[in-house]
């Protein structure tokens, strides 16, 4: 990743592009949102995350949400009968809403965003829906070349197709069948983040959120938990 002086000067950025996630990501843990949402049900902080992965009806109704064949309404409904179910206090309407106030910006982030993309970078957002406020605190139009949600596009993360959607739409029509020998995810101590210093900023992304990429290796499923991606040319 060049800085901008770097890019003002014509010289070609390290990276090709920038894939980021919203939630988690561009904000607080999701972790902390849905805690306050639980306590604010009168319930442990960890309730409302555990059943969005455990309960069946919440948990299918949160993967029809995400491809856009439940509406917002219809997912809340699902939810508060699930928290309801454990005892917890939740009105149905308005819950996304509520969890979207919990769902702070992490700034640093949002500026590193703005700093990638002044560079010269472009950057998608690729990011599995959650309610129709949830980016409601950003400008979509100044932080992104390009905005890949689930809903919008019928298929959600991890699928490779999202992924795929978002290459095109920024240019890079990556190959799918690529072998993907030279993808790393970056970990605490992992010795790729020594190779990943000439990529400006990457160890802001987070430990554990952030991978290198080649522009055909990058839809490799054993890199799917990883919330921002580099995509590097081809070398």
């Amino acid at each position: 990743m060049t800085t901008t002086s770097d890019a003002a000067a014509g010289e070609t950025p390290c990276a090709a592009a920038l894939l980021i996630d919203f939630g988690g990501v561009l904000t607080v843990p999701l972790e902390r949102a849905f805690g306050a949402l639980s306590v604010e049900s009168g319930l442990d902080p960890r309730t409302a995350l555990r059943l969005l992965a455990t309960h069946e009806g919440a948990r299918t109704a949160l993967g029809e949400h995400e491809v856009g064949r439940l509406d917002d309404e219809g997912f809340e409904d699902a939810f508060a009968a699930a928290i309801a179910e454990v005892g917890g206090r939740v009105e149905a309407r308005g819950l996304l809403a509520r969890l979207a106030h919990h769902l702070d910006l992490d700034e640093p982030m949002v500026d590193l965003v703005r700093e990638v993309r002044a560079a010269g970078v472009p950057v998608a957002l690729v990011s599995n829906s959650l309610g129709r406020d949830c980016y409601a605190r950003v400008d979509l139009d100044e932080l992104f070349d390009v905005t890949v949600i689930s809903g919008q596009v019928g298929v959600r993360k991890p699928s490779r197709r999202i992924y795929a959607i978002a290459a095109d739409r920024l240019g890079l029509a990556p190959e799918l069948d690529g072998a993907g020998q030279r993808v790393r995810r970056l970990d605490r101590g992992d010795d790729a983040l020594g190779a990943a210093q000439q990529l400006e900023g990457i160890q802001r992304l987070g430990v554990g959120r952030a991978g290198i990429f080649d522009a055909a290796d990058f839809l490799q499923p054993r890199m799917f938990g990883a919330d921002a991606r580099i995509i590097q040319p081809g070398r």
